[in-house]
């Protein structure tokens, strides 16, 4: 049974007059988590207190809470710095030819479409751009367009710009039955909304850290399907390399790999300076839980939009949108320098595509919406 979780506002340093509605953008850092982060930079400060094993230590519990997050096996999960990098790794693995088509969204986040686009120009294969649907029901329209001919689906959980719901078990299922992949950038979503591997079936699934799920920049995780775990990482590092526990024996070269999806990480995957800080983050979204967190985040933004469309002010329909992200849509479009003069009454959200994004977080408490809403009906 999931239950609301009261405003925790207390865990972060957020001053009592500033409104950040835009965690879409970037998630403010704990307080524990910051310092989590300062005690890792401050242990550089003393070398010969990290030792040979340090270097596998915290990056394997980071796995393993990570795992934890999307029900996979810890050993099906590689450590990246980006999402493009994640995407990358599914670019080198997944295979495409000239008669084949790559399904992306109209208006997809560009770290998922540059590489499938590079992908399509070496191989011949042809980007389909599924439209915006008039209705705002993306899972239909994926599966309209798919077909024998679809190779790789690369898509998101929700769209970055108004978070419009993609049903990726569903897509995912319909993929398989064509025999094609599913890779899947949850930047958007991992950490407030739930998400199983086990039911999606994705191929490669990427996320970055420092937005849902509150954690440092420059740091992500990507769960890599079993199937694919003989693969062709994007780098090789010495860490990936089977026996690198031993330091000692590093002159002794390897062809050999790290178990599962390990082969795939990122070098200087040990990151003593981010790692801490993903670990203490991730820790707090599986205490809390991320099925309560969606179902907080999603009373908050469905009063959000009501409020909105009291105002003329429309949205994506709750059962088509990701409850934890909202987009306004303004008749006419946005009013121009809308996030600017917000942003001067310390009240923070984003103008993406024709939409102003506003998403809240367990730090958002009712003085910041109704600080919002009298901005908002001060506007021009």
């Amino acid at each position: 049974m999931t239950i609301s979780i009261p405003c925790q506002r207390d865990l972060f340093d957020i001053p009592d007059d500033v409104a950040w509605l835009n965690c879409a953008q970037m998630s403010p850092t704990m307080r524990s988590v910051a310092e989590a982060g300062e005690a890792a930079i401050r242990r550089k400060e003393h070398p010969w207190t990290i030792s040979p094993v340090d270097f596998f230590t915290d990056s394997e519990i980071a796995r393993g809470l990570f795992a934890d997050v999307v029900n996979a096996n810890p050993d099906e999960v590689a450590i990246v710095p980006s999402a493009s990098y994640g995407m990358a790794i599914a670019a080198q693995n997944l295979s495409v030819g000239p008669d084949n088509r790559i399904l992306v969204l109209d208006e997809q986040f560009p770290s998922n479409l540059y590489v499938w686009s590079e992908l399509a120009k070496r191989t011949g294969a042809r980007i389909d751009v599924v439209p915006r649907p008039d209705d705002d029901d993306w899972t239909a329209a994926i599966l309209n367009r798919i077909g024998p001919d679809i190779a790789i689906a690369a898509l998101p959980n929700n769209h970055w710009t108004d978070g419009g719901l993609i049903d990726l078990e569903q897509i995912g299922a319909a993929l398989r039955d064509v025999g094609a992949a599913l890779a899947v950038d949850a930047t958007q979503s991992l950490g407030a909304m739930p998400f199983d591997v086990r039911r999606v079936r994705p191929d490669f699934l990427v996320a970055a850290c420092y937005k849902w799920m509150l954690g440092p920049y420059s740091l992500g995780f990507l769960y890599v399907d079993p199937k694919h775990h003989a693969g062709q990482p994007i780098e090789h590092n010495w860490i990936t390399r089977a026996g690198s526990e031993d330091f000692s024996d590093l002159v002794n070269y390897r062809d050999d790999y790290q178990p599962g999806a390990r082969r795939f990480d990122m070098g200087e995957r040990a990151n003593f300076g981010l790692m801490p800080q993903a670990i203490a983050a991730l820790r707090q979204i599986l205490d809390w839980g991320v099925d309560n967190i969606q179902a907080t985040l999603s009373a908050r933004t469905g009063e959000i939009a009501a409020r909105a469309r009291g105002m003329g002010i429309d949205s994506v329909s709750q059962g088509l949108r990701a409850g934890h992200f909202l987009g306004l849509r303004f008749e006419g479009g946005v009013p121009e320098g809308l996030g600017a003069r917000l942003a001067a009454e310390k009240i923070h959200i984003s103008v993406r595509g024709a939409s102003v994004r506003v998403t809240p977080h367990l730090y958002t408490n009712d003085e910041d919406i109704e600080r919002f809403f009298d901005a908002l009906g001060r506007a021009p």
